[in-house]
C-alpha cells in the first residue's frame, strides 16, 4: 500500500458531515462530531506509510486538539553503562500500558489551548503522557531519566513526535486534519481522540478506533515468524546458506 494523498473538497466534506450528524446525534448533542476517512489501514509488502483524514464539526467556535495513540503495551527500558571499555545493560525499568505510537495535532499551540493541568489530565502533548512504572521503589528522578530515554528512542524511530500537526478550520465550524503514519507503524487498534476546548477547558471529547494490520503474504510471513520462531530462524539460515552456495557457483563459472 503506497502513501496516499487525500483531497476532499469543502462541499463534499460538508455532505459527509451532514450524514455523520444524523448517525451521531448523541455526539452532536455534546457540541462535537468527528470521523475518519478510513478505519482500517492495510500493511502490505510495499507499504511505505499512509495518511488518514480526520474531519469534523463543532456547534460553536472553539479549539480542537487531536491525539493519536497506538496500541498500549508494557515496555522495558534499559540503561547502558561502560564496564571495562564495553557497553552493557546496567539497569532497567518497566512501564505498563505505554502507547507504542503517539501523535498530536491542534489548531494552535498547546500552550494557548488550556492550562498545563488540563493538558496533563487529558494527556494532550508528548510530555503529558502518563508513564506508570511497575517497580514501586524507583525515585521520580530515576523514572524521569528512563522516560526521557524511551521518548528519545521512539522519536528516533518516528513513532513519537514533538511536531504539532495542523488542524484547519474551513468555515469556522468545519475542521479537518491529516494523520500521518510511517512505514514502521506498529500493528494493532489505535485510538484517535478529538477534544473540543473552549476557554481553557475540555468541553467534549470523542474517540474513534483505527485498526492497522498486515495483509497478504507479508501477514502470513509475520505470523509464521512469531508463532514458529525456531522454524522461521532455521529456514532463514538455510535460505542464506543456499543463496551463498548459489552465488559461489555462479562466480566459479565466471
Amino acid at each position: 500500500m503506497t502513501k496516499r494523498r487525500l483531497a476532499i473538497p469543502a462541499l463534499a466534506l460538508a455532505a459527509l458531515l451532514g450524514a455523520l450528524l444524523l448517525d451521531r446525534a448523541d455526539a452532536w448533542a455534546q457540541g462535537l462530531v468527528a470521523d475518519l476517512s478510513d478505519h482500517f489501514v492495510a500493511i502490505t509488502a510495499g507499504f511505505t506509510g499512509t495518511d488518514v483524514l480526520l474531519f469534523g464539526a463543532v456547534d460553536e467556535v472553539g479549539d480542537i486538539a487531536v491525539v493519536v495513540r497506538g496500541p498500549e503495551r508494557n515496555v522495558v527500558v534499559r540503561r547502558k553503562d561502560r564496564f571495562v571499555g564495553v557497553w552493557a545493560n546496567s539497569d532497567e525499568l518497566t512501564f505498563e500500558s505505554v502507547p507504542t505510537f503517539y501523535a498530536i495535532a491542534a489548531n494552535r499551540p498547546l500552550g494557548n489551548l488550556a492550562p498545563r493541568p488540563v493538558l496533563e489530565r487529558n494527556q494532550i502533548g508528548l510530555r503529558n503522557i502518563r508513564f506508570n512504572a511497575i517497580e514501586a521503589d524507583v525515585t521520580e528522578v530515576e523514572k524521569a531519566r528512563f522516560v526521557d530515554a524511551f521518548i528519545r528512542l521512539q522519536k528516533k524511530q518516528r513513532l513519537y513526535s514533538d511536531d504539532l500537526g495542523s488542524v484547519t478550520f474551513m468555515t469556522g465550524k468545519l475542521f479537518r486534519t491529516r494523520l500521518v503514519f510511517p512505514s514502521n507503524v506498529p500493528v494493532g487498534v489505535y485510538s484517535v481522540q478529538v477534544f473540543l476546548i473552549r476557554d481553557g477547558e475540555v468541553l467534549s471529547a470523542q474517540t474513534s478506533p483505527l485498526n492497522i494490520d498486515r495483509t497478504g503474504i507479508g501477514a502470513e510471513v509475520y505470523l509464521f515468524a512469531h508463532r514458529h520462531a525456531a522454524a522461521y530462524g532455521a529456514l532463514a539460515i538455510l535460505s542464506a546458506l543456499v543463496a551463498g552456495w548459489i552465488g559461489g557457483q555462479v562466480f566459479k563459472r565466471r
